[in-house]
């Protein structure tokens, strides 16, 4: 049966357009609308009422006919057609290729407004995720079917940050199927490229599935681009057994359109102007991570959003906050100073990093020399601010072993190359290296058992350099 066509659409404002007198039509319906000119443009149910309904067009309303263009309600929600030879694609905001190749044999076609995990279900996150890079696997650790957002500001490298990580991230238990699904969100052409070229040259791209909204498509694809991943991302995980990871950037564009498309409806604005269900939605995407009981395979998120002004309390990372385990952020003051990647250790934080490390995960100090280095980091952070206002006259001998432990631990801990892949046994012998420069007795976080194992053999190999040193100068 063919769906009946109306041509009674009677206003547009932005994306949206309202068409009466219809009947039997459903929230989140596919639209077809064949404009005057015989193009076609798809859409969907943003509302109904009794006998008229809000259509949300994705490639925006411009040129649009009010008299002449006819509407089909398609009767069907919008699908995603997966396979597993989705992964080394790329597909458009719209889930189209747009790498140039063939169109995907789908295995079966999904609805992208997937359900966030039942608690009940759900398997608690315990297994490490190495990324490479050693401010998140040695400070703030992450765990499989963990949400984990990167706070960034406008500038900062974030967008490295994301192809690093994509690179990069491996479960170390020896799993083998591992995937990326990597969603950008109103990015440049350039930022684009830059991804896309990375992946292919790097050879990531083989195990990654992208999903691209440029800043020049409709915003409101940038609404079904990160479903489109996370849809994909499930397909993968919970019927390939996957570990898959998802990364999502950039959020704020994507909250942007949200406010974009609530103005257009005439919404009740919340804070900023942003809609009051801003908090519903992000938990409708970030929910959709996580491990479920029986099934071998797993969705680890890591969004990425750019916060206005570099303001923590805005609402965008202020809800996201609140949603996800711990947040890492990035820091204007590192970058000024040219250490990439520009994490601040201090404020950053991962509330599952104590389930994903330890013995028989990472290594059994792993804890220990984590709190020991972030002890030791805000303790240096503090003489160098006291030096700042007394003078470094004022400072005790111990105050100075910390100040210079804190520029060391910035120089050589967080500064790290783009295309460094550190493991986590290097990531915690450098660490152990660094606390050689703060006296025994300071160190109270660590268990003496793994001061004996791990710090006295390199504070003896330094004493033994440093003896024929002192003889030659003699």
């Amino acid at each position: 049966m063919l769906p009946k066509e109306y041509r009674t659409i009677t206003d547009l404002a932005g994306p949206l357009l309202v068409v009466k007198k219809t009947k039997k039509v459903r929230y989140d319906e596919l639209v077809e609308i064949e404009l005057s000119t015989g193009e076609t443009r798809r859409g969907r149910v943003l509302e109904i009422s009794s006998d008229q309904a809000l259509v949300q067009v994705f490639e925006g309303t411009d040129g649009i006919d009010i008299d002449n263009t006819k509407i089909r309600f398609l009767g069907k929600v919008l699908m995603l057609p997966v396979a597993r030879d989705m992964l080394g694609r790329i597909f458009n905001g719209r889930g189209e290729p747009m790498d140039g190749g063939a169109p995907v044999i789908s295995e079966k076609r999904v609805d992208i407004n997937g359900m966030p995990m039942n608690p009940y279900s759900r398997d608690f996150p315990s297994e490490f995720i190495q990324t490479g890079i050693s401010t998140i696997d040695g400070m703030n650790p992450m765990v499989r079917g963990q949400k984990l957002p990167i706070f960034s500001g406008s500038g900062l490298p974030h967008n490295r940050m994301a192809a690093q990580v994509a690179r990069q991230a491996s479960v170390i238990s020896g799993h083998e199927d591992f995937a990326v699904v990597f969603a950008a969100m109103g990015i440049t052409f350039e930022e684009a490229s830059f991804f896309m070229e990375d992946f292919r040259r790097t050879g990531a791209i083989q195990r990654t599935v992208m999903f691209v909204n440029l800043a020049d498509d409709p915003a409101i694809e940038r609404i079904t681009t990160p479903r489109l991943a996370l849809t994909a991302a499930e397909y993968l995980a919970f019927e390939h057994d996957m570990h898959v990871v998802v990364i999502l950037t950039d959020l704020t564009n994507y909250c942007e359109a949200l406010r974009e498309i609530s103005a257009a409806r005439k919404e009740v604005p919340g804070r900023r102007g942003y809609p009051g269900y801003l908090y519903t939605d992000l938990a409708t995407m970030y929910e959709r991570a996580g491990r479920l009981k029986g099934k071998k395979g797993s969705i680890t998120q890591i969004p990425i959003l750019t916060m206005p002004e570099d303001d923590k309390t805005h609402p965008i990372p202020d809800l996201t906050g609140y949603i996800t385990e711990g947040q890492i952020i990035l820091s204007r003051a590192l970058h000024r100073k040219g250490i990439y990647p520009p994490v601040d250790v201090m404020p950053s934080l991962s509330r599952l990093k104590d389930k994903g490390i330890g013995k028989g995960k990472t290594r059994e100090d792993h804890a220990d020399l984590m709190n020991q280095l972030f002890a030791a980091y805000a303790r240096g952070k503090e003489a160098k601010e006291l030096a700042v206002i007394l003078g470094e006259g004022a400072l005790t001998e111990d105050d100075k072993a910390f100040a210079g432990f804190a520029d060391k631990f910035e120089d050589t801990y967080v500064r790290q190359g783009e295309y460094e892949n550190r493991t986590v046994e290097e990531t915690l012998e450098m660490g152990w290296n660094l606390l050689t420069m703060i006296p025994v007795r300071e160190l109270k976080r660590v268990r003496d058992a793994y001061i004996e194992k791990y710090l006295k053999p390199r504070l003896e190999q330094e004493e033994e350099q440093t003896e024929p040193e002192l003889v030659a100068s003699s």
